[in-house]
Formats: structure tokens, sequence, C-alpha cells
């Protein structure tokens, strides 16, 4: 598992099908245990639908800085543009966001498993049991990572279709409680876009920034990336909808996991029944290839940054970091939330996937106008 330029970028290849897993699977991870949208009420899926027209746009951004520089990881290109110490320091800082979000994903299902199945274990120690299988996937490197997220996307999918079904089945789906629509104007709706939904989930795709040279068919990067946010977004928004006719906006905007309480209503002749358990494993597993590519990228951008020959060896002081993080994050589930909702949007979202690469695309246009290899002719047709 290298991350660097020249020689070492070669050792690490995955192909289109494999990214296209990966950013299903990492945009849906957490978004789908969570209820996304709330603020917005019954209209959280319009929240949701702004929020993935948002996200596309911000993807440009980053693919824009790939094109630049498309041997190069996020913290090996940002020295090329701002200099190398200044560089540097923005990449440690992206490092650290990197670990923080895989705190903060690994404490939600931490959260999840302690309200339903593991009711009298620490989260200490369900949160530990995850990280080392997170430290040993990253161990084994992002080329069987992908592999292992080509077989489960199958799995996943198979499962979300088998639970829509039974739900429609159930009878659960009420259409009524998805009105009025825009009840309370568009307002609610913008402002829970541009607070929300446009930085979790779709936002997060920053973190792909250390993973996009690894594509060994760098042509599709643009297609491949756009195709399965969206395919993703659509995935959040259908969950989205079926939480709401199903629960009901009160209860939709009271739970803390929306889509278990959603599937604990499935009840088919008095022998299908508390199937929550069995969908445990579609969360738990989207769950994992989150905190795996935040986790990745946080070990891979320290790496570089440090120029460490063996990078392997930073896999296991980043997730004891990243363990005790998610435990100390938050005294309990409640305030965790409302720290994810009020105060990481604004204060480290948005200056992290918006506003510092939005600035280091405008850097790296002016000193790279008269010296890039490609023409201006080829930049706009990929963009």
């Amino acid at each position: 598992m290298t991350l660097g330029s020249g020689d070492q970028m070669e050792q690490t290849k995955i192909n289109a099908t494999q990214l296209f897993v990966l950013v299903v699977l990492f945009e849906m991870g957490s978004a789908i245990l969570v209820g996304l949208g709330t603020n917005a009420k019954q209209d959280a899926w319009l929240a949701i639908l702004l929020g993935l027209v948002g996200g596309l746009l911000v993807f440009l951004v980053y693919y824009r800085l790939y094109l630049y520089y498309q041997d190069l990881p996020f913290t090996s290109y940002v020295q090329k543009i701002v200099g190398k110490w200044m560089g540097r320091l923005i990449g440690l800082m992206y490092v650290v966001y990197f670990m923080y979000c895989a705190a903060r994903v690994l404490r939600d299902f931490g959260e999840l498993l302690l309200s339903t199945i593991y009711t009298n274990t620490p989260l200490i120690v369900i949160n530990c049991l995850m990280m080392l299988t997170i430290i040993y996937a990253t161990y084994k490197g992002l080329e069987v990572f992908a592999r292992v997220g080509e077989l489960y996307f199958l799995v996943v999918y198979l499962i979300a279709v088998a639970g829509f079904i039974l739900i429609l089945a159930s009878g659960l789906i009420h259409i009524s409680n998805l009105k009025p629509i825009l009840e309370n104007g568009i307002m609610p709706v913008v402002k829970t876009a541009l607070g929300e939904t446009l930085n979790f989930p779709f936002g997060e795709m920053v973190v792909f920034t250390m993973i996009l040279p690894h594509l060994n068919e760098s042509k599709k990067v643009k297609l491949v990336c756009l195709s399965g946010i969206a395919l993703s977004g659509i995935n959040i928004v259908i969950t989205t909808i079926v939480n709401i006719t199903a629960l009901g906006t009160d209860l939709f905007e009271r739970a803390n996991f929306p889509l278990l309480s959603t599937i604990s209503k499935i009840q088919l002749a008095n022998f299908i029944e508390r199937l929550d358990v069995l969908f445990m494993l579609y969360l738990v597993v989207g769950g994992f290839f989150k905190i795996t590519i935040f986790f990745y990228a946080a070990v891979t951008g320290a790496g570089d940054i440090f120029k460490m020959k063996s990078q392997r060896k930073l896999g296991f002081p980043i997730g004891v970091i990243v363990l005790f993080a998610s435990v100390t994050i938050a005294s309990n589930y409640a305030e965790h939330i409302k720290e994810g909702l009020d105060i990481v949007p604004l204060y480290l979202h948005w200056p992290f996937q918006i506003i510092i690469p939005s600035l280091l695309l405008v850097i790296a246009f002016f000193r790279n106008r008269k010296k890039n290899p490609r023409s201006s002719k080829e930049m706009n047709k990929d963009v």
C-alpha cells in the first residue's frame, strides 16, 4: 500500500468498476442510517435532491484539480500549488479532518450496535473491534479493499431490494405523509441543503482526491464518480421517502435510526417480522466502507506528507487515535448528533470541502495556464 509520486503510484491500481462501487458504498454509508434533512420535515427528500445537485457541482472542482495533477494525491499536489511548507500544513489539516470524519462515522455505527444488539457492551469494545478490522483492511491495501467492495456491493443491493419489497408488501407506505409539499416554502429546503445535505454525504467526496490517482483508466474518472454520486443520491432519496411515508414526519424527526424503525415495522402473515437484525448487515457494511476510505486517506496522506517509506506502520497509531476520538467526541449520542448538525458543517465541512478546494483551483489555474501539458481544448472537453 503505497502512495506518492512517480513509480510508487503505479504499484496500486483499481479499475473503473471498483471505483464506482467504492463511491456508492461510501456515499450511502452512514447517510442511510441517520435521519438526513429532518429540518425540512416532510420535504427532507427535496433537500437531499438539492444537496445532490450541489454535490455534483462540487465534485467538478475536485475533478478539475485532478486534471492538473493526475498522478498525485491531494496531499502532494497541494504542495505544488501553494508551496512546500504551506502545502504540507494544509495537507496535514486534511489528514486530521479525515481522521475526525472517520471517528464520527465510527461513533455512529458504534451507537447503532449499542442500541440494537450489544446493549450491555461498552462502546469502546464495539468500536475497537470495528477499528481493528479497518486497520487490517487498510494494511492489505486499496486493491484488496476494492475487490471486497465489489463482492459486498451485490449483497447490499439484494438486501436493499428485498427490504423495499417487504415494506411495500406490509402496507407501510402512506403517501399522504409527504403532504403538503413545501408547506413552509422553499427556504427551509434550501437552508437544509446548504447546511446539511450538500456537505453530508455529497461533499465528503473530497476524500476521493486521495484515491483518484490510483484509477488505471483516468479518462473514466468523471463519468464513474458523477454516476456513482447520482446513484447513491437517488438511493438515499428513495430511503428517505420510504422512511417518511412509513413513520410519519414526527417519528422520522425523533428516531435516532429511522431506517431501522421502518424495518422493525415489517410484518407479513404473522411470520416475517423483526427483520431489523438482518438489515444490520446492510448498514454495517456501508459504515465499514465509509470509515475505511476516510481512514485510508488519513494514513496515506500522513505517509505522503512525512515521506514515510512504509506507510503501513502508521495504520495502528492513527487507528488508536481515531478509536479514542470516536468515544470522546461527545458525551452521548444526542450531543454527537447536535454537534454534527450545528457545528461541523459550518466550521469544518464548508472550509475543507468547498472553500479551500475552490481557492486551490483558482491558484492552480493561474499556475498551470501556460505550462499545462494538455491543451485548453482538451481540458474543457473533460470538464
